[in-house]
């Protein structure tokens, strides 16, 4: 039995039984557009919870939009679309100061980061300095134009997408704005039977568009607010410092995860607790966000790419190595 922590006016145990519920609805409205992804919808749910930003990289077509424009349709919230081109400025995305000849002063004309989701289709397309617009939207949850601050609603959420194949004509992210993302994800083929599916659902129709909203603005606050709740002990903060201090010290990297990791690795391990059920987060929580959480911020030395070691092999063989700590 799951120990309880309160939440609010409601018990945790209620709290966490209208977080699941609730987080079910949108993971089976994803699931009617997107076919046979379980582990990917609910690690995009996961980051929602942890109150992250998810960077989905993977080969045209296999849906890497579409799971985000479900997303955005599951909950009845503004979503904006960012289509990412060399020719894109900082200002067409966080938005600028227009002169209104009536009144005779500036106005702010917001851009479309001002929105609960914000799709960026082909983040790498766009320049760095463009990419870098994103920085202050995304750590802080504002944006700065003309020194003045406008505050971004919550939920805030950047699902961005790149191709890593396709490499002409594109700028890679930047260590400092991949490390802001929570999780980097790859949709993968699906598999023949799921394909099959598509065929049969896709083929006559659009699933996307028959879309409802399956929960509210103010349902995806609460359940932020319940997954912030869910209980770390002592041993399990260690357990996760243990993890990431582990990529600083390996020789297979040259750059290992940053302090931002360790948070963002605690804060998605709350969410995932929370979506099992649990409204406390075990060793086990940890090691299966490890990858898809530390992975893209790590960069390999120049031994262990000689030797074809992809830092998601590294990272598999050092949680393999850290010592689990007993919770019991």
């Amino acid at each position: 039995m799951a120990v309880t922590h309160g939440v609010g006016d409601k018990t945790g145990s209620e709290s966490l039984n209208e977080l699941v519920d609730t987080a079910h609805r949108i993971r089976d409205a994803i699931e009617s557009v997107i076919e046979g992804k379980s582990d990917v919808v609910r690690l995009t749910l996961t980051v929602l919870l942890a109150e992250g930003h998810l960077l989905i990289e993977d080969v045209p077509g296999v849906g890497k939009t579409m799971l985000a424009k479900a997303l955005a349709k599951s909950i009845d919230c503004p979503m904006r679309r960012v289509q990412f081109t060399p020719d894109l400025l900082p200002s067409d995305i966080t938005g600028v100061s227009a002169y209104n000849q009536q009144t005779r002063e500036f106005e702010f004309k917001p851009g479309p980061v001002f929105a609960n989701i914000v799709v960026g289709d082909e983040i790498n397309r766009a320049s760095p300095k463009t990419q870098s617009a994103l920085l202050e939207c995304m750590e802080e949850r504002q944006v700065t134009v003309d020194g003045l601050t406008h505050r971004l609603d919550a939920p805030f959420m950047v699902i961005a997408t790149q191709n890593p194949i396709e490499m002409e004509g594109t700028y890679p992210l930047p260590e400092a704005q991949r490390d802001r993302f929570t999780a980097k994800i790859a949709m993968g083929y699906p598999e023949p039977v799921a394909e099959l599916e598509m065929l049969d659902v896709h083929g006559a129709s659009q699933p996307l568009d028959k879309l409802e909203p399956v929960a509210t603005t103010a349902e995806v606050k609460a359940l932020i607010e319940a997954v912030r709740a869910v209980y770390v002990s002592q041993p399990v903060k260690k357990y996760a410092i243990d993890l990431v201090t582990a990529t600083r010290q390996t020789p297979d990297l040259r750059l290992g995860a940053s302090p931002r990791a360790t948070l963002q690795l605690v804060r998605a391990a709350r969410a995932h607790a929370a979506l099992s059920g649990r409204d406390y987060v075990i060793p086990d929580d940890l090691q299966d966000l490890a990858t898809p959480v530390l992975a893209h911020r790590l960069l390999p030395s120049m031994e262990a790419q000689g030797q074809r070691r992809t830092p998601e092999q590294s990272l598999a063989e050092l949680v393999r190595r850290v010592p689990v700590p007993d919770t019991k």
